[in-house]
């Protein structure tokens, strides 16, 4: 269930009248009272000789009382609406959930003599308007500091109760919902999302790309977008505003958007604290000996175990930079994966922020490594971004797992709907290399295969008889060959790789481990040839002609 508690209003007779009335597409039906202060008010629904003004006097007449000492905005609305696939309850639960709400909010605590008066109108199947009035029997103000989390909490409780659906709960650091009125504009205008969502992205992506402020600005003007950089009059900058170009009010003035309006970590603070100069690493540490792609891909892969072992902080400082990585992407990835990349980003941004507070410091090295990847031109070895995905789709999982221990739902259901993209576009980018791989797998010598069945078996007892009958084995086979030939533990990746995650609801497990095998090898700096370089070299007894794939690979895991 959800709770919306609008803002407070002027008119109790100008919300009855919406709540009675047809609603904006004849959606109300029925409209009706379950519940009021005292069970017997007036409800022009149901009782033909009651009127709205009758229910509007009623409940404004403490307002009437305290005259001057009352509010100017008197009226507080909450609307509660149940999830879709909740049964419909009765108005008999919905009287029951209102007073329960009033209760927690402050409005009307129980067995309260003075508690503010107020109506709960029910006009569909699935939600229930509150109505109330902000002044006490005794003629004070309401109540109702914090009413919206503590509202949230007693629908925790209600909906655990009741059998519902369990809402995920969010921690105010959202960004900004749009309203109806920006959703209806962006409809009218052909737009398939609102202009201050459209900013966001752009600003977002602009702080993921740039390496100071000034060229933050540069970055986000070069997109077409309106810059307002706002100065202290010291001339230090204090802030800053976007606006689209045809985004305007009735004046014809552009519509302006502050940073900390689109998304609490895109306020200028933030964005300067995230863009500060670093120390940059000592040239003799082997990450420098590494390209930015393989620097970020090593980043992601440490990801799982850091957000396992390190404290909130600096698991929350690699969220945050793993969220960056997302958002470059779209920027450098083929033209046929873009969409998708820029959908997995955009379902990341609200997994990227929490109540915990990040210290940038902690992941510059890997910041540095995105901002370097999107100056470099991108590889045209395709198995390099798949490497690169596979390793940030574990990473977006692992996340997942972080925000759901912490009870961060929102964060959590997010990061789920991420890995979902993502898993899309990994798939569609893994096809030319297993497909390859596959075909080398076809040829290799009948010893080389149960050699490597024997290592499997002893890494996977568990798994191996699945995996020796699939149809991809051979391909995996000829993988751990490799890696053996490169002077690795094929057995210690093979468990290494079978660790990341359970694969018990692979539909080719032997798929699964054999990209995650290249991922393992590749992140070493050493071992055979990615599996789409092309190479016909010999390197031994697993070694075959590659050449062109003639064949489908065999159907692979939906990870």
């Amino acid at each position: 269930m959800i709770a919306k508690i609008g803002k407070a209003g002027a008119s109790t007779h100008g919300v009855l009248r919406y709540l009675y009335g047809a609603g904006r597409a004849n959606e109300h039906t029925d409209p009706h009272l379950v519940a009021s202060w005292d069970g017997f008010a007036p409800d022009p629904g149901r009782d033909e000789a009651a009127t709205l003004a009758q229910l509007a006097t009623a409940l404004d007449l403490r307002v009437k009382q305290a005259g001057d000492q009352a509010p100017d905005k008197h009226v507080w609305h909450c609307s509660v609406r149940a999830a879709p696939e909740d049964r419909i309850l009765s108005d008999e639960d919905w009287a029951v959930i209102a007073r329960r709400v009033l209760n927690a909010t402050g409005i009307a605590p129980a067995g309260d003599p003075d508690a503010c008066r107020w109506v709960a109108v029910r006009h569909a199947d699935d939600h229930i308007h509150i109505v109330a009035t902000k002044v006490r029997g005794d003629l004070t103000p309401a109540r109702h500091w914090n009413d919206r989390p503590r509202a949230d909490k007693e629908l925790v409780a209600i909906e655990e109760e009741y059998g519902l659906r369990q809402v995920p709960r969010g921690d105010r650091t959202a960004a900004r919902r749009p309203t109806r009125a920006e959703q209806e504009k962006a409809r009218r205008t052909g737009r398939t999302v609102t202009p201050a969502e459209r900013l966001r992205t752009t600003v977002r992506t602009a702080v993921a790309a740039a390496t100071d402020t000034e060229e933050f600005f540069t970055i986000v003007r070069g997109t077409g977008v309106l810059v307002n950089v706002l100065h202290f009059p010291s001339g230090d900058i204090r802030g800053y505003k976007v606006a689209l170009p045809d985004d305007t009010n009735a004046k014809g003035e552009p519509i302006w958007f502050s940073g900390s309006t689109l998304a609490p970590d895109l306020s200028y603070p933030r964005i300067s604290e995230r863009l500060a100069p670093t120390r940059s690493a000592p040239a003799d540490q082997p990450s420098r000996r590494r390209t930015a792609w393989q620097q970020v891909t090593d980043a992601a892969t440490r990801i799982p175990e850091i957000l396992a072992q390190a404290d909130d902080t600096t698991a929350q400082a690699h969220i945050t930079v793993l969220a960056e990585t997302l958002d470059a992407l779209p920027l450098i990835a083929p033209a046929d994966y873009k969409h998708q990349l820029a959908q997995a980003a955009t379902a990341f941004e609200r997994a990227s922020r929490s109540r915990i507070r990040a210290h940038p410091q902690q992941a510059q090295a890997t910041r540095r490594a995105v901002k370097a990847i999107v100056r470099e031109p991108a590889p045209k070895d395709g198995a390099v971004l798949a490497i690169l995905l596979d390793a940030i789709l574990l990473a977006v999982v692992a996340t997942q797992h972080w925000h759901h221990t912490r009870h961060h739902d929102q964060q959590a259901e997010a990061a789920r709907q991420t890995a979902e993209h993502l898993r899309n576009t990994y798939l569609a980018g893994t096809i030319q290399p297993l497909a390859v791989v596959h075909e080398r797998g076809l040829h290799l010598a009948v010893s080389v295969v149960q050699r490597q069945g024997v290592i499997v078996r002893h890494a996977l007892p568990d798994l191996a008889d699945q995996i020796l009958a699939e149809p991809a084995w051979p391909a995996l086979a000829a993988t751990l060959a490799d890696a053996e030939i490169a002077g690795l533990a094929p057995a210690t990746l093979l468990a290494d790789a079978a660790r990341h995650r359970e694969l018990d609801t692979a539909t080719s497990i032997s798929d699964v481990l054999t990209w995650r095998l290249h991922r393992l090898v590749h992140a070493t700096g050493e071992g055979p040839a990615r599996p789409d370089s092309g190479s016909t070299t010999r390197r031994g007894p697993s070694a075959a002609a590659p050449g062109p794939s003639r064949q489908q690979p065999p159907r692979r895991s939906s990870r």
